[in-house]
């Protein structure tokens, strides 16, 4: 059994509040959803045995889907009659470093139809950008994405050629990532390690559709002074390229989320 959503109102209430506390003019206030449906699935039968029965157990893995399905529907009702958020940051990664877990068909099969509901319940109830965080390969998802609803996939790896995906799928959705751990983040590190690969990335990349950032995890998961440190670089960029200077990015998407 999944956990209850059954929550107090004193509970909605003291969520509510640190919401209250949050300038809206400065940030985007996001409601946080992890794990999704995929993952969810793997939870529960164990990733090989999850993967096996996509194949061998159709029916009743899309049952276990349209479940689940219905348990973040009840969230999400909750969290939009009480919260009210700007933004939707769902949590579901769908592949590893190049290649996704399933085929696009498998994909668009089990996890396409239930994603719409989710995503199409959020925006019909005042919720602006639906951001969906996989950090792996899911270039051949892109479509599946669009039809989704989602507006930002956060998380992209640099093995999704992001270059040829802004080119092609620019102004359907954006792509926000493309600086990996393995690039920046290690022992040793060196703030001009973060400020090369920050302005290659950029650089590849440009300034329409991408949003620069780490791909995986935020500040507390990464050496510390990393993630500051690739902040502090996209900063200079915005600053030398664009006049943005720091103090006005803040309310940039790449710092909403972290």
């Amino acid at each position: 059994m999944p956990p209850s959503l059954k929550f107090t109102q004193d509970q909605w209430d003291m969520v509510k509040a640190q919401y209250d506390a949050v300038d809206g003019d400065q940030a985007f206030k996001a409601a946080f959803v992890a794990p999704g449906l995929f993952e969810q699935t793997h939870h529960l039968c164990e990733i090989t045995n999850a993967l096996m029965y996509y194949i061998t157990d159709e029916d009743e893995m899309h049952d276990l889907i349209k479940y689940l399905t219905e348990w973040e529907l009840e969230l999400a009702e909750g969290i939009c009659s009480n919260l009210h958020p700007d933004a939707l940051f769902h949590h579901d990664d769908w592949g590893g470093l190049d290649s996704t877990f399933m085929s696009p068909a498998m994909f668009d099969d089990f996890l396409l139809e239930p994603y719409k509901e989710i995503y199409g319940y959020y925006r019909s109830h005042g919720v602006e950008l639906i951001i969906h965080h996989s950090d792996s390969y899911a270039a051949t998802l892109v479509p599946s994405m669009i039809e989704m609803g989602i507006d930002v996939w956060q998380g992209c790896m640099a093995t999704n050629n992001l270059p040829e995906l802004i080119q092609k799928y620019g102004g359907k959705i954006s792509f926000m990532g493309g600086i990996e751990n393995r690039a920046v983040d290690f022992e040793g590190w060196t703030d001009e390690n973060c400020e090369k690969v920050v302005r290659q990335i950029c650089g590849e990349c440009g300034n329409k559709y991408f949003i620069p950032c780490i791909a995986q995890g935020g500040p507390g998961s990464v050496y510390p002074g990393v993630y500051m440190s690739l902040a502090n670089a996209i900063d200079r960029l915005n600053e030398e390229q664009y006049g943005i200077k720091a103090e006005e990015s803040t309310r940039l998407p790449w710092q909403i989320l972290f």
